[in-house]
């Protein structure tokens, strides 16, 4: 008997059924931990044309830097009221708004430390895989000392980094192709 491979399938646009019950546009409860963000941004293709069927989905470190999983055996507390885990859907003009705390510094390898930041997972009609990537915080004292930020050219850190406008909402875009604007993805 051969194993064979199947063929791959895009993410999208089928991943809506059975997943939008997670959708959440605000990761926290009122005793939540933290001090609450709000991101807002659009997510476009290289073309600038919009993406009006994307999900984020999120997952970070509670305000103490600590996740909400067994793996990460960190002598810091847990908030009980914070999951540090949502999904976000995109609006018909491709925009999305969610609110979330700062994530406090969480370890890196080789006993280093990885600034406040959110992991969040692309998915979209015409991925044959979700695209992984991350938001930092603009101005936060750790972005120039954290090990994965590093490693991306400085032209192109500025495609990771959330800044607050007039209101304080963090602007953060998701660009998915063709230009050097284009978001800045990592292998997994």
């Amino acid at each position: 008997m051969t194993l064979n491979a199947t063929t791959s399938h895009t993410v999208g646009p089928y991943y809506h059924i059975g997943l939008t019950w997670l959708n959440r546009e605000d990761l926290t409860v009122a005793a939540t931990l933290g001090e609450r963000v709000a991101i807002s941004g659009q997510v476009v293709d290289g073309n600038g044309d919009v993406v009006n069927d994307a999900m984020l989905e999120v997952w970070q470190a509670n305000a103490a830097g600590k996740y909400d999983h067994p793996e990460d055996e960190q002598d810091k507390a847990l908030d009980p009221n914070f999951e540090g885990f949502g999904r976000v859907p995109v609006d018909a003009e491709g925009r999305f708004r969610f609110t979330t705390i700062k994530p406090g510094a969480v370890p890196g390898l080789k006993g280093t430390t990885q600034a406040p930041h959110l992991v969040v997972l692309v998915f979209a009609r015409g991925l044959v895989k979700h695209l992984l990537t991350r938001i930092y915080f603009d101005g936060e004292a750790l972005n120039g000392d954290d090990p994965l930020l590093a490693c991306v050219p400085a032209e192109r850190r500025g495609t990771l980094i959330a800044k607050p406008d007039a209101q304080g909402v963090h602007q953060w875009n998701v660009i998915l192709q063709g230009t050097d604007k284009e978001t800045v993805f990592f292998d997994y």
